[in-house]
């Protein structure tokens, strides 16, 4: 198995949304974001991925400036592209022509090689009820194991 260092997490996410499909892309970055994201300084929550231009593209994803930076340090929240293969790419563009598909990002890392990776989900919200039946589920899993504990 790959060694995978997670920098950021949206736990969020699969509350929710329920996830189709899980893919990975990677990131075109400058210098002060990845020494960023070596120190853990990100966040995905309220990130999200749409296709612009031909291109798939991150936005409102937060990589904090780097302390040790000068006047050429990255903007935090600016729009970064990701890489995916040109199949991929036109496979995600008519996934995200359907109504209510989004794509989340899911985990922001660093493969085995050192690259900095994104997993995105294709997603569908989930409506309240839904969001409760998963409260319940994940309740029942909860004492199901403390009943087997005893």
């Amino acid at each position: 198995m790959s060694q995978e260092r997670a920098v950021a997490v949206n736990r969020k996410a699969r509350f929710e949304y329920s996830i189709e499909e899980v893919i990975e892309a990677g990131m075109v970055l400058v210098g002060t974001e990845v020494k960023s994201l070596r120190a853990g300084r990100a966040m995905i929550a309220d990130a999200y991925a749409s296709i612009k231009g031909g291109e798939l593209w991150l936005w409102n994803a937060h990589i904090e400036e780097f302390k040790h930076g000068n006047r050429f340090n990255h903007e935090p929240k600016r729009g970064r592209k990701l890489l995916v293969s040109a199949r991929q790419l036109k496979k995600l563009a008519g996934l995200l022509k359907v109504r209510g598909t989004t794509l989340i990002p899911l985990k922001l890392y660093f493969n085995a090689r050192g690259y900095a990776k994104l997993q995105l989900g294709i997603a569908h919200g989930k409506t309240k009820y839904e969001k409760r039946d998963t409260i319940k589920k994940r309740e029942w899993k909860r004492e199901q194991s403390r009943l087997l504990r005893k």
